[in-house]
């Protein structure tokens, strides 16, 4: 081989690197990913399926996890609170519900595409096609979780009305942010391996210092504690958890958590797009 045709064969590849790192390819493949739909909800359902494989009450059993979850830790702070159960049971149980679904998109997102290396070296799918996987079947765990707030709403009734129907573009809120997070944390946690390890502890963090089995409210009598509770608005999850929590346990809407929500959607989709970028043809190689 000549040193022109060397010379040839680099340029070759830098102009197909450099072609690789395009937005239009970028947007490409979140469009490719979004109309295999038939095939990534087929793989979400059977996620689950396979899950529960050989049980008698197969899916039944998130409802059931959640739903005992709920009642033990319900119980457990209302006493240590000294506050009504029928107002801190669905508190805690809704908070835990939407927690199940943050928590799941943010962990397995982290691992979203090392878990699926054979597919990804050997199946020619656009990478999202993983992502819209990963949200679907995160969404299916919230729809069986459910039932456990609507048990909830018959054991003690809360004054529901139109507000609720916020909670449809809340929670679809919530999976286009479940969607950003896992396509940035997945491509960073390919390339370095560490990371999973500490989303983990970080989001066990998160849990403790979002409201999910304790309330700002319980603090009232305390001018200086609840002062520092409010410092709970730094926390970004705390926004997504109030605009879903809300409308479903029938309280006032604050919209200045729908603000915050939306700014961290644009703020987050655009770090996204920016690693789907420069890093998507790396991620068949990292893996």
């Amino acid at each position: 081989m000549t040193v022109s045709d060397s010379e040839a064969r680099d340029g070759a590849s830098a102009i197909e690197m450099s072609g690789s790192r395009s937005w239009k390819r970028a947007f490409a493949d979140i469009a490719a990913g979004w109309q295999q739909r038939p095939l990534w909800g087929y793989l979400g359902w059977q996620d689950i399926k396979q899950r529960y494989r050989r049980s008698v009450l197969g899916p039944l059993w998130i409802s059931i996890s959640m739903g005992v979850i709920a009642l033990g830790l319900g119980i457990l702070y209302s006493a240590l609170f000294k506050v009504d159960i029928a107002e801190f049971l669905p508190h805690v149980a809704v908070g835990l519900l939407i927690w199940n679904f943050v928590s799941g998109c943010i962990l397995e997102g982290s691992e979203v595409f090392i878990a699926n290396e054979g597919l990804i070296k050997f199946l020619p799918a656009p990478l999202t096609l993983h992502i819209y996987r990963l949200v679907w079947r995160q969404t299916l765990f919230f729809a069986h979780n459910l039932v456990v707030w609507v048990v909830l709403m018959f054991v003690f009734p809360h004054p529901l009305g139109w507000s609720l129907l916020l909670a449809i573009p809340a929670f679809a809120l919530l999976m286009i942010n479940g969607a950003w997070v896992a396509i940035l944390s997945g491509i960073l946690a390919t390339r370095f391996r560490d990371i999973p390890p500490i989303i983990a502890s970080v989001t066990q963090l998160v849990f403790y210092l979002t409201p999910i089995v304790w309330s700002i409210d319980i603090l009232s009598d305390n001018e200086a504690a609840r002062e520092r509770a409010n410092l709970v608005e730094l926390n970004p999850v705390f926004h997504f958890l109030e605009i879903l929590r809300q409308p479903l346990l029938g309280q006032e809407i604050v919209w200045r958590y729908w603000i915050v929500a939306g700014v961290i959607t644009v703020v987050g989709w655009a770090a996204a797009l920016v690693c789907l970028r420069n890093y998507r043809s790396r991620v068949a190689y990292w893996v």
